[in-house]
């Protein structure tokens, strides 16, 4: 049975994903596209760095796909255009067809305004 909710403020380096019917504590996801490994990658050739950056961050979508899979609606919300990119690499999979997925931009926000932000949200449906 899939959860109802889940809010995923998100960047290029982490996703925190927040379900306020949850006990548990938000939960975090972290890219392992770090600036030592664009560096390290740039040192051999662009090419190859491009190339890494893809696979590293087609390897941090599929980690959160996999949590957005158990959920009814979800919410992608940051600074950055991840949340657009994510969602693209969700409508190429049929298992998110029936996943309401909702965007939203936002700038950096303490873990309680994270909270807050997703909880109106989703009473606000």
């Amino acid at each position: 049975m899939k959860n109802n909710n889940l809010g995923i403020w998100m960047d290029h380096s982490v996703a925190n994903l927040i379900d306020i019917n949850s006990k548990n504590e938000s939960r975090t996801i972290v890219s392992k596209f770090t600036s030592e490994t664009k560096e390290e990658a740039l040192n051999t050739s662009e090419s190859l760095m491009h190339n890494k950056r893809q696979q590293m961050h087609e390897a941090y979508y599929k980690e959160i796909a996999d949590e957005i899979i158990k959920y009814n609606h979800v919410l992608l919300f940051g600074p950055t255009n991840a949340k657009v990119e994510l969602h693209n690499y969700l409508k190429k999979d049929l298992h998110f067809k029936n996943i309401k997925i909702d965007i939203e931009p936002r700038d950096k926000m303490t873990d309680n305004e994270k909270d807050a932000f997703v909880t109106n949200h989703f009473k606000n449906i």
